[in-house]
């Protein structure tokens, strides 16, 4: 997607990707603001934008950077 903050993640296995998703979740329900998620089999890949604005806050940015925290 153009103009959204995206990282990917890889991890040692399905396990270790889901185990991080389910962390990205929980910090996601607690700010109440959500990522695009896709999980492969050892790689996470996150998208950050806010729909309402078709564009990419601080909120986004800041939401990136603490999913950054959590691996």
């Amino acid at each position: 997607m153009d103009g959204a903050l995206e990282r990917e993640f890889r991890f040692a296995d399905f396990a270790e990707a889901l185990a991080f998703v389910n962390r990205v979740g929980e910090l996601a329900e607690d700010a109440n603001h959500h990522p695009d998620i896709e999980i492969h089999w050892n790689r996470v890949r996150l998208r950050w934008w806010t729909h309402v604005t078709s564009s990419i806050t601080d909120r986004d940015r800041e939401m990136a950077e603490r999913v950054g925290e959590l691996v």
